[in-house]
């Protein structure tokens, strides 16, 4: 069967994974220009070095058999480590968080930079619509894009779905990018500190470089939901004097960015995966099972069982 696949993240690599090593002919399309998402590692240059920055998600954990399983996995394969220093059952990807993402893209089709804007019934099979989309036909469609980009693509096809992605609000998070001079006098992590929800030295991080002073400070979904239009430039100035506030003095700074994350975190869902096998359309994604790393693997997995029946 061949199956088309919108969305390389989690949930989508995931399902995408389990259907290929099945025998299915998979290919993935995603708006982004890379692998990450927001398991996303930011590199900046600057002055001849380079700095990196987990700006999307922290870390993630792995409580249920099938998630630990992969983890183990990607540990032997030297792509993830785990993080005590953040929680006891932390875990990181190495050298950057994108790391697992990265190579369960490399292992598949994925053709990055294409931008999936409709979906058209052909023949029993779905072709895709968006610009420099092939238009071969696929026999099904998996949706693995936020809740909020759902209902564009499959609203005429699968109304009830698109229904229950509407019903889904994803909080935004305000992300900025600090790299210094010299060493933060503070600890590697800090938590609920006024409008920062999390802040992060990312160089004290397994398999980072640790001779740079990189931290990443994300604002609270409150503060976030405030500020949400305004610009980057303005934000991250006002990120950093929140961070002054909770720590004290700091070292000058080398540089400051900001990054947006419209749909950061969704609310808990049970519903795990959606596959109408009438249609051959699916869902999946952390909104249908819960606002961790873990929830996207678990829906991916479980669509492409409910996929192969």
């Amino acid at each position: 069967m061949q199956v088309a696949i919108i969305g390389a993240g989690m949930a989508g690599l995931t399902c995408a994974s389990r259907l290929a090593e099945a025998g299915h002919d998979v290919a993935v399309f995603d708006k982004g220009r890379g692998p990450g998402g927001r398991m996303a590692t930011r590199r900046v240059e600057h002055e001849g070095e380079t700095y990196a920055f987990d700006h999307g998600a922290q870390y993630f954990t792995a409580r249920e058999m099938a998630f630990q399983t992969q983890v183990r996995a990607w540990e032997a394969e030297g792509i993830v480590a785990a993080w005590p220093d953040a929680k006891e059952d932390a875990w990181v990807g190495t050298p950057g968080m994108s790391a697992p993402i990265r190579a369960m893209s490399e292992a598949l089709d994925v053709r990055f930079g294409t931008r999936i804007a409709g979906l058209v019934p052909e023949r029993g099979g779905w072709l895709l619509e968006g610009e420099g989309v092939p238009q071969d036909r696929f026999d099904a469609v998996v949706v693995a894009v936020p809740a909020e980009q759902v209902a564009p693509l499959i609203g005429m096809h699968a109304p009830d779905y698109a229904e229950d992605a509407r019903d889904v609000t994803s909080e935004p998070c305000w992300t900025a990018m600090v790299a210094f001079e010299g060493r933060v006098d503070a600890p590697d992590t800090l938590a609920d500190e006024g409008a920062i929800g999390w802040a992060a030295r990312n160089s004290a991080k397994p398999g980072r470089n640790a001779d740079r002073e990189c931290w990443v400070i994300q604002a609270n979904p409150r503060w976030s939901r405030a500020q949400l239009e305004r610009e980057a430039e303005n934000i991250g100035d006002e990120l950093l004097a929140h961070f002054a506030r909770a720590v004290g003095d700091l070292p000058p700074v080398l540089f400051n960015t900001a990054h947006r994350w419209r749909y950061a975190m969704c609310e808990k869902n049970d519903a795990g995966a959606r596959w109408d096998a009438a249609q051959r359309i699916g869902m999946c994604g952390d909104w249908l099972s819960g606002p961790r790393v873990e929830n996207a693997f678990l829906s991916g997995l479980e669509l492409a069982r409910l996929i192969e029946g």
